[in-house]
């Protein structure tokens, strides 16, 4: 499936792919999901680490299916010279290099980017770390939880007086491909202009910060420490979770408009009145008492009952679903975020859709994850190398090709 003039929009990019885990594949499915020629590039024993992380389809792990679809993959050895050479050939008809491996590994490989722009000046070469390139931090490893803590997120996660929680989706690993998906493409424009490459560098704690903005705004002018406030707003009331009949909803009458309307639609007109909810200040002053008070009526009616009275009168409000909810609901589905592809050997594998829709070139699921080595033949064919050339690198373990795979 391609774009209406039937290009992707990133057709014609070259990603060499050196990640593993969550943050670095993630940033390479957001590029290959929109076009791009994403090469995998794994060591031969055992590959991604991911592929051996649980639950399992038929051997194939589940989570690397998700992150790593629209991928080819190469097994090549970076430890030998054989290795490294055929990883600068590929370099040289690349436009982007991905890596997240632990700062400093590349460098005592000769892999870095001061080491392969001369052999490719055009070069995109975004590192992802725990830390950053610089700092007295980025000789450190990057794990998402520790990232989490560091960045301040954890602080004010959770409930009042509730020990450290983190947020329930590795965020920092995931922000921190997000906005490296950003830079490269920040870099591809500029190259496009100028013909030149750069160095790109993110890092998983400055992804984290980068999701304070409420926190740090109200830090950085009125020098009080944020804490946890459950489901709450900082800033506004009500605006959190509210206890119905049966189960919680979500409530956002966070402005004066929408306060009003929700009050006069549910019946409790005389807070309309009441002195100590009168402004967005007052509200935010006395938010769990008025979230009491609130609950006391919609305590007698189910969720649903409310969300369609309060979507009637204009009141932001919703349910809080579970994944079984989230996916058989009918907007989700008309917006295609659960994509079915159709594999020989897995059968049908469920997706997570492209969640950014673009009118003349949208971004497609093309094809499952690659097993290990699965490409290695294909890429180094078309790179150059010679059918015996290549059977060379397979004798002598310079990459590895699925045992059942023809010559």
């Amino acid at each position: 499936m391609s774009g209406a003039n039937g290009m992707l929009a990133l057709e014609g990019m070259r990603v060499l792919d050196c990640t593993q885990i969550m943050a670095g594949p993630f940033c390479t499915l957001l590029l290959a999901d929109m076009g791009a020629d994403v090469i995998k590039i794994e060591r031969p024993e055992g590959g991604d680490d991911i592929r051996h992380t649980g639950p399992f389809i038929d051997d194939w792990s589940a989570p690397f299916l998700g992150v790593n679809r629209n991928k080819r993959s190469v097994a090549l050895d970076l430890r030998s010279d054989a290795g490294r050479g055929i990883f600068k050939k590929l370099v040289s008809s690349s436009d982007v290099m991905v890596q997240n491996f632990r700062p400093g590994t590349l460098q005592r490989m000769g892999l870095s980017y001061s080491d392969l722009q001369p052999i490719r000046p055009e070069l995109i070469y975004c590192s992802i770390s725990g830390f950053g390139n610089t700092g007295p931090y980025s000789h450190r490893g990057g794990f998402d939880l520790v990232a989490q803590g560091m960045s301040g997120l954890m602080s004010f996660t959770g409930m009042p007086d509730s020990p450290p929680v983190k947020v329930g989706v590795p965020i920092t690993d995931l922000n921190a491909g997000m906005y490296s998906a950003y830079g490269i493409l920040t870099a591809y424009i500029h190259r496009l202009k100028t013909g030149k490459g750069q160095e790109v560098d993110a890092s998983l704690i400055e992804s984290g910060i980068a999701y304070t903005f409420w926190e740090s705004a109200s830090y950085f002018n009125t020098g009080q420490v944020p804490e946890p406030l459950g489901s709450a707003h900082r800033l506004s009331a009500p605006y959190q979770a509210l206890r119905t009949e049966d189960g919680h909803m979500n409530l956002g009458a966070a402005n004066q408009r929408t306060w009003e309307a929700f009050c006069r639609a549910v019946g409790l007109e005389d807070l309309l009145n009441d002195e100590r909810f009168a402004t967005n200040i007052d509200r935010k002053a006395r938010d769990k008492e008025l979230a009491d008070l609130l609950e006391e009526t919609l305590s007698t009616q189910p969720t649903s009952y409310w969300v369609d009275l309060l979507e009637g009168a204009g009141v932001p409000a919703g349910p809080i679903y579970n994944l079984d909810q989230v996916y058989n609901d009918p907007h989700v589905q008309a917006r295609n975020m659960v994509v079915e592809l159709e594999d020989p050997r897995l059968g049908v594998i469920k997706h997570i859709g492209v969640p950014v829709k673009l009118s003349g070139t949208p971004g497609s699921i093309r094809h499952r994850a690659p097993d290990l080595g699965e490409h290695s033949r294909e890429v180094l064919l078309e790179a150059g190398y010679t059918p015996a050339e290549v059977e060379n690198f397979v004798e002598h373990g310079t990459i590895r090709v699925p045992a059942a795979q023809p010559i």
